[in-house]
Protein backbone atom coordinates (compact mmCIF):
# COMPACT_ATOMS: atom_id res chain seq x y z
CA UNK A 1 0.00 0.00 0.00
CA UNK A 2 1.85 3.43 -0.98
CA UNK A 3 1.38 6.87 0.10
CA UNK A 4 2.81 10.28 -0.06
CA UNK A 5 4.81 12.12 2.76
CA UNK A 6 6.53 15.47 2.57
CA UNK A 7 8.98 16.67 4.78
CA UNK A 8 8.50 18.50 7.50
CA UNK A 9 10.52 21.87 8.20
CA UNK A 10 8.92 23.37 11.67
CA UNK A 11 8.15 21.58 14.58
CA UNK A 12 6.61 22.68 18.13
CA UNK A 13 3.00 22.73 19.30
CA UNK A 14 2.40 25.88 17.31
CA UNK A 15 3.79 24.98 13.83
CA UNK A 16 1.49 21.03 14.53
CA UNK A 17 -1.33 23.25 14.76
CA UNK A 18 -1.17 25.40 11.86
CA UNK A 19 -0.53 22.13 9.65
CA UNK A 20 -4.05 20.37 11.14
CA UNK A 21 -5.51 23.77 10.45
CA UNK A 22 -4.53 23.81 6.68
CA UNK A 23 -5.38 19.96 6.48
CA UNK A 24 -2.10 18.24 7.19
CA UNK A 25 -0.84 15.91 9.69
CA UNK A 26 2.18 15.98 11.44
CA UNK A 27 4.25 12.60 11.53
CA UNK A 28 7.56 11.05 12.26
CA UNK A 29 9.63 8.15 10.78
CA UNK A 30 12.37 6.36 13.13
CA UNK A 31 14.06 3.20 13.36
CA UNK A 32 17.08 1.67 11.08
CA UNK A 33 20.32 3.23 10.29
CA UNK A 34 18.64 6.70 9.16
CA UNK A 35 18.09 9.80 11.84
CA UNK A 36 14.29 10.59 12.99
CA UNK A 37 12.86 12.37 10.09
CA UNK A 38 9.54 14.43 10.52
CA UNK A 39 7.35 14.87 8.09
CA UNK A 40 3.53 15.95 7.08
CA UNK A 41 0.72 14.42 5.18
CA UNK A 42 -2.53 15.06 3.34
CA UNK A 43 -4.97 14.64 5.79
CA UNK A 44 -7.87 13.79 3.78
CA UNK A 45 -5.76 11.08 2.09
CA UNK A 46 -4.58 10.05 4.81
CA UNK A 47 -8.38 9.35 6.91
CA UNK A 48 -9.21 7.31 3.97
CA UNK A 49 -6.30 5.23 4.60
CA UNK A 50 -6.16 4.67 7.90
CA UNK A 51 -9.72 2.67 7.39
CA UNK A 52 -8.62 0.35 5.43
CA UNK A 53 -6.68 -2.60 7.75
CA UNK A 54 -4.02 -3.15 5.36
CA UNK A 55 -2.19 0.07 6.55
CA UNK A 56 -2.27 -0.61 9.79
CA UNK A 57 -0.60 -4.69 9.43
CA UNK A 58 1.07 -4.56 6.09
CA UNK A 59 4.27 -2.92 4.74
CA UNK A 60 3.92 0.35 3.52
CA UNK A 61 5.61 2.01 0.67
CA UNK A 62 6.54 5.86 1.67
CA UNK A 63 7.06 8.12 -1.19
CA UNK A 64 8.89 11.41 -0.06
CA UNK A 65 11.06 13.48 -2.21
CA UNK A 66 10.86 10.69 -5.22
CA UNK A 67 12.25 8.26 -3.45
CA UNK A 68 10.31 5.46 -2.04
CA UNK A 69 11.11 4.06 1.28
CA UNK A 70 9.19 1.07 3.29
CA UNK A 71 7.98 1.56 6.94
CA UNK A 72 5.36 0.59 9.42
CA UNK A 73 2.42 2.69 11.68
CA UNK A 74 3.46 2.45 14.60
CA UNK A 75 1.17 5.01 16.62
CA UNK A 76 -1.36 6.77 15.55
CA UNK A 77 -3.20 9.76 18.21
CA UNK A 78 -6.57 10.79 17.28
CA UNK A 79 -8.64 13.71 18.39
CA UNK A 80 -10.80 13.25 21.32
CA UNK A 81 -13.49 13.93 19.50
CA UNK A 82 -13.28 14.91 16.37
CA UNK A 83 -12.57 12.66 13.12
CA UNK A 84 -9.37 14.16 12.83
CA UNK A 85 -5.57 12.44 13.13
CA UNK A 86 -3.69 14.75 15.32
CA UNK A 87 -0.18 12.77 14.82
CA UNK A 88 1.18 9.46 13.15
CA UNK A 89 4.56 7.83 13.47
CA UNK A 90 6.20 5.01 11.48
CA UNK A 91 9.29 2.78 11.47
CA UNK A 92 11.41 2.18 8.99
CA UNK A 93 11.49 -1.42 8.10
CA UNK A 94 14.76 -3.31 7.40
CA UNK A 95 15.02 -6.46 5.18
CA UNK A 96 16.99 -8.39 7.72
CA UNK A 97 16.00 -7.31 11.11
CA UNK A 98 12.25 -9.18 12.95
CA UNK A 99 10.16 -6.81 13.92
CA UNK A 100 7.26 -6.89 16.30
CA UNK A 101 3.93 -6.34 14.93
CA UNK A 102 0.03 -6.60 15.43
CA UNK A 103 -1.79 -8.79 13.08
CA UNK A 104 -5.60 -9.04 12.70
CA UNK A 105 -7.53 -12.14 12.93
CA UNK A 106 -9.87 -13.17 10.05
CA UNK A 107 -12.52 -15.59 11.32
CA UNK A 108 -14.66 -17.63 9.27
CA UNK A 109 -16.83 -20.75 9.28
CA UNK A 110 -18.46 -20.72 12.98
CA UNK A 111 -21.84 -20.92 11.22
CA UNK A 112 -20.84 -24.18 10.18
CA UNK A 113 -19.42 -25.50 13.03
CA UNK A 114 -21.33 -28.25 15.46
CA UNK A 115 -21.46 -26.38 18.02
CA UNK A 116 -23.96 -23.68 16.10
CA UNK A 117 -25.57 -26.04 14.27
CA UNK A 118 -26.22 -28.73 15.92
CA UNK A 119 -25.51 -27.63 19.73
CA UNK A 120 -27.38 -24.20 19.68
CA UNK A 121 -24.44 -22.59 20.73
CA UNK A 122 -22.53 -19.22 20.18
CA UNK A 123 -19.11 -18.13 19.29
CA UNK A 124 -16.93 -15.93 20.88
CA UNK A 125 -14.16 -14.14 19.27
CA UNK A 126 -12.04 -13.64 22.32
CA UNK A 127 -9.12 -11.31 20.55
CA UNK A 128 -9.20 -9.81 16.81
CA UNK A 129 -5.33 -9.44 16.78
CA UNK A 130 -2.51 -11.30 17.59
CA UNK A 131 1.06 -9.86 18.26
CA UNK A 132 3.37 -11.66 16.13
CA UNK A 133 7.65 -11.63 15.64
CA UNK A 134 8.31 -12.16 11.89
CA UNK A 135 10.88 -10.61 9.18
CA UNK A 136 9.50 -7.96 7.27
CA UNK A 137 8.67 -10.31 4.17
CA UNK A 138 6.64 -12.56 6.41
CA UNK A 139 4.71 -9.90 7.94
CA UNK A 140 0.78 -11.56 6.64
CA UNK A 141 -1.59 -8.91 6.03
CA UNK A 142 -3.93 -11.13 8.48
CA UNK A 143 -4.25 -14.37 10.21
CA UNK A 144 -7.28 -16.46 8.90
CA UNK A 145 -8.99 -18.79 11.75
CA UNK A 146 -11.16 -21.60 10.99
CA UNK A 147 -13.90 -22.67 13.54
CA UNK A 148 -15.71 -25.05 11.60
CA UNK A 149 -14.69 -27.35 14.12
CA UNK A 150 -16.28 -25.84 16.98
CA UNK A 151 -17.97 -27.77 19.62
CA UNK A 152 -19.73 -27.19 22.56
CA UNK A 153 -17.46 -26.77 25.79
CA UNK A 154 -14.37 -26.60 23.36
CA UNK A 155 -12.31 -23.19 23.48
CA UNK A 156 -9.47 -22.75 20.09
CA UNK A 157 -6.36 -21.39 21.70
CA UNK A 158 -2.93 -19.93 19.82
CA UNK A 159 -1.25 -23.66 19.84
CA UNK A 160 -4.43 -24.73 17.62
CA UNK A 161 -3.91 -22.71 14.58
CA UNK A 162 -0.74 -23.17 12.10
CA UNK A 163 0.95 -19.64 11.64
CA UNK A 164 2.32 -18.23 8.34
CA UNK A 165 5.86 -19.51 7.98
CA UNK A 166 8.62 -17.80 9.91
CA UNK A 167 5.68 -16.22 12.42
CA UNK A 168 6.10 -16.66 16.11
CA UNK A 169 3.32 -15.30 18.18
CA UNK A 170 4.47 -12.97 20.93
CA UNK A 171 2.01 -13.93 24.28
CA UNK A 172 3.92 -11.31 26.58
CA UNK A 173 3.46 -14.11 29.59
CA UNK A 174 0.06 -15.52 28.68
CA UNK A 175 0.77 -19.46 28.27
CA UNK A 176 -1.75 -20.32 25.20
CA UNK A 177 -4.08 -18.06 25.34
CA UNK A 178 -7.63 -18.65 23.99
CA UNK A 179 -8.86 -16.85 20.70
CA UNK A 180 -12.47 -18.22 20.24
CA UNK A 181 -14.41 -20.02 22.82
CA UNK A 182 -18.04 -21.94 22.92
CA UNK A 183 -21.51 -20.74 25.19
CA UNK A 184 -24.05 -22.47 25.51
CA UNK A 185 -27.58 -19.95 25.08
CA UNK A 186 -30.72 -22.59 24.14
CA UNK A 187 -30.30 -23.34 28.24
CA UNK A 188 -30.24 -20.45 29.40
CA UNK A 189 -32.84 -19.25 27.24
CA UNK A 190 -35.50 -21.89 28.42
CA UNK A 191 -34.01 -21.38 31.85
CA UNK A 192 -35.37 -17.77 32.15
CA UNK A 193 -39.04 -17.85 32.08
CA UNK A 194 -38.91 -21.06 34.02
CA UNK A 195 -37.24 -19.41 36.44
CA UNK A 196 -39.36 -16.05 36.06
CA UNK A 197 -42.91 -18.40 36.31
CA UNK A 198 -41.19 -19.89 39.67
CA UNK A 199 -40.62 -16.29 40.90
CA UNK A 200 -44.13 -15.03 40.30
CA UNK A 201 -45.94 -18.64 41.90
CA UNK A 202 -44.34 -18.05 44.97
CA UNK A 203 -44.95 -13.88 45.03
CA UNK A 204 -48.26 -15.03 44.29
CA UNK A 205 -48.80 -17.25 47.58
CA UNK A 206 -50.42 -15.42 50.51
CA UNK A 207 -48.41 -15.03 53.53
CA UNK A 208 -49.15 -16.42 56.30
CA UNK A 209 -49.62 -15.16 59.74
CA UNK A 210 -52.68 -13.32 61.92
CA UNK A 211 -56.02 -12.61 60.04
Amino acid sequence: MKFVAFERKLQGTGASRRLRISGRTPGIVYGGTGEPLLIELDHNALFHAIKKEAFHSSILEMELGGASHKVLLRDLQMHPYKPQVQHIDFQRVEATTRMTVKVPLHFSGEENSPAVKAEKCLVNHVVTELTVSCLPADIPEFIAIDLSGMKKGHSLHVNDVTLPKGVKVVTKGQVNPVLASVTAIAEEAEAAPAAAAADAKGAAKPAKGKK
